[in-house]
């Protein structure tokens, strides 16, 4: 028996062809056109409200992240409406009481982290530096408190402050979108560092999927012609204090822990299917 011969596994849906693909290909269309918007109109509007009213610096960004918390439950509900992806989350009461944790998952598909914030209301992410030159989301990732991935010494500091102030930290380890045809891939040795260095706990996630969808190697116009099941998995906690480094050092330790997180996401993701075959449309 496979360690996770007792998750649910949601019926697939059928493959779309010819004129029944339309509809899919409007509305994934227009679920990047409303994210995009949604983003620049928020962060000029309702973040900007929620970030100077009244309140300690991080009573503000816990509204803010909040408000992100709420709008990404509304995407999360249009792409569903769209037929791009069916989300089955249960026994998830371990993420929406988490505070101050570290949540590490495996990274399938492009609204992963989206799913993700759905459901945590209180979440942090560390943002690659080009999202802070976009307009569409630099205010978003400011209001939100979210950490820019910048230098070793620096980006640690601002862990260790976003994990003190009881926000959950969202780590994808893979570092990008997992290669159609393998379980995972790689893991970086960064969400371990970050856990052993700040001493915090890690709560693993597996985002299980049925098919390739929303994948590196598909671009965005082209939405997926069968609608992604997406089941989410809450592992067991991984305890900073099983990784004591008063006996070796921290490198070594998180080398350690990268290595056992590695091993449990190989033993429990199914890998990606390859692509379908786009010759009917």
């Amino acid at each position: 028996m496979s360690p996770n011969d007792n998750l649910i596994r949601p019926k697939p849906f059928p493959y779309l062809t010819g004129m029944a693909y339309i509809p899919r290909w409007i509305g994934g269309v227009m679920c990047y056109v409303v994210f995009g918007l949604g983003g620049l109109l928020s962060s000029l509007t309702v973040l900007p409200v929620l970030r100077f009213w009244p309140g300690t610096k991080q009573q503000r960004i816990a509204r803010v992240q909040k408000a992100v918390h709420i709008m990404f439950k509304g995407f999360v509900w249009m792409l569903t409406f769209t037929g791009l992806i069916k989300v089955h989350s249960q026994h998830t009461q371990a993420l929406s009481h988490a505070k101050g944790v570290i949540v590490i998952a495996n990274h399938p598909t492009l609204i992963d982290v989206v799913v993700l914030i759905s459901l945590i209301p209180n979440a942090g992410c560390i943002v690659k530096q080009a999202l802070w030159r976009n307009p569409f989301m630099r205010g978003v990732l400011s209001s939100a408190g979210y950490i820019p991935n910048r230098g070793a010494d620096l980006l640690l500091s601002d862990c260790q402050q976003v994990l003190d102030s009881h926000t959950n930290l969202i780590i994808f380890p893979e570092g990008t979108r997992t290669i159609v045809g393998t379980k995972i891939n790689p893991f970086a040795r960064g969400a371990a560092n970050i856990a052993i260095r700040t001493r915090t706990d890690i709560v693993p996630v597996m985002l299980h999927v049925d098919v390739a969808g929303l994948t590196k190697q598909q671009p965005w116009y082209e939405p997926p012609r069968q609608t992604v099941n997406m089941s989410v998995e809450i592992g067991a906690a991984f305890d900073h204090l099983r990784y004591d480094t008063s006996q070796s050092s921290d490198a070594k330790m998180a080398r350690v822990l990268t290595r056992e997180l590695e091993q449990l996401y190989s033993q429990q993701i199914t890998a990606l299917p390859p692509l379908p075959k786009t010759n009917n449309k």
